[in-house]
């Protein structure tokens, strides 16, 4: 049995729509309520399962819109009632993840959080499992971490992060300094990152001492941080809370955690990584779909609990979700997703274009779709 890691609480950051999965990620079942990989499980039910061995069940939060309550808490029967941390409106991943850091602060002064998205893929729980253990070995000495995936090619989808100077840590095996965050390269810079082997994928996950979190957010955008601290002393009175929600949520600024928290840190020698070196992908279009179901290989992959699918001489994917017969000939690297009311096709060079044609339908008045 795999011994919990005391005073370690995970959150799980569940929002986005997806829109590069559109039509199969809509406002409405968003991608981290879908199963993409064929387990079975929804991936925000895998990504609890790869958590609960290092926290048990009652130390992992979610952080979700209001109006996706009923289908976490359905996918994750049990999850007690405080733990789930709803927001009214979007807010982007400083304001989600700063909210629960504060909340868990004031009921757990010296917790170590650790944030992980619910729309990833990972294999190789156990080795996942060491790398978020080095994490918390580092984070407890004062130091913002995240855990940078060892590249397994020269992808273009993913941000990278610069390896600096070695950091000895008593309890964690690999362990760096960032230097600095780098954004999604072009192909020829990105094989030349994975030839130099010291930048990583940049996967997102960070895991800090609460206290130490939140002392970030409020040196770089102390605004936001008075209003998380607003709103943690309000939480967990049920008749303030409401009200404190929809008074201070909509007005604090939409802005990503890397950019309040990651990289100030990084430029001051707070923010450090530890690899990990196992398979990760955080399923950002239809390309990656394809490459993921398929396991590397060059056939269709197909997706969907009733798809009714003849295919031949194809490769690509095919994701159904109604009981028409699809049939593919002859046609390579193919996206198709059919739905009850709408149907994609493209190709996997153009899979990423997919969030143009979503833009477009907001513009035009056709929102009922998405």
């Amino acid at each position: 049995m795999v011994e919990h890691i005391e005073d370690f609480y995970a959150v799980i950051p569940a929002g986005g729509v997806g829109s590069r999965l559109w039509p199969l990620s809509r406002a409405d079942a968003p991608k981290f309520l879908h199963d993409l990989t064929g387990s079975g499980h929804s991936l925000l039910r895998d990504t609890w399962n790869r958590l609960e061995p290092l926290t048990g069940p009652d130390r992992i939060a979610v952080v979700t819109g209001r109006a996706h309550r009923a289908a976490v808490e359905a996918q994750l029967p049990g999850i007690p009632d405080k733990n789930v941390i709803l927001e009214s409106e979007p807010r982007d991943s400083a304001a989600a993840i700063g909210l629960a850091a504060a909340i868990l602060h004031r009921r757990h002064p010296d917790v170590v959080i650790g944030s992980f998205a619910a729309d990833h893929v990972i294999r190789g729980s156990r080795v996942f499992e060491f790398a978020v253990r080095d994490a918390v070995e580092v984070a407890r000495e004062g130091y913002i971490c995240t855990i940078g995936i060892s590249p397994s090619e020269p992808a273009v989808g993913f941000g990278y992060i610069k390896r600096g100077g070695e950091l000895i840590v008593d309890g964690a095996r690999d362990a760096s300094l960032v230097e600095r965050f780098v954004e999604k390269p072009d192909l020829e810079t990105a094989k030349a990152y994975v030839a130099d082997r010291s930048y990583l994928w940049n996967a997102g996950m960070f895991i800090s001492r609460a206290d130490v979190l939140l002392a970030e957010i409020e040196a770089n955008n102390p605004t936001l941080h008075a209003g998380l601290m607003e709103l943690a002393e309000a939480w967990d009175d049920r008749d303030l809370r409401g009200p404190a929600v929809d008074r201070i949520w909509p007005t604090l600024e939409k802005i990503a955690i890397d950019y309040v928290v990651a990289e100030p840190a990084a430029e001051k020698g707070k923010l450090a990584v530890v690899p990990g070196h196992f398979d990760w992908d955080d399923v950002g279009d239809f390309a990656s779909l394809a490459k993921l179901n398929s396991g590397g290989r060059t056939d269709l992959a197909i997706l969907g609990q009733n798809a009714r699918v003849l295919s031949d001489a194809a490769s690509g994917i095919v994701v159904s979700q109604t009981s028409r017969v699809i049939s593919i000939i002859g046609v390579k690297d193919i996206v198709v997703v059919d739905t009850d009311d709408a149907l994609l096709v493209t190709t996997a060079e153009h899979a990423q274009r997919v969030k143009s044609v979503v833009d477009e339908l907001k513009v035009t008045g056709r929102g009922d779709v998405l």
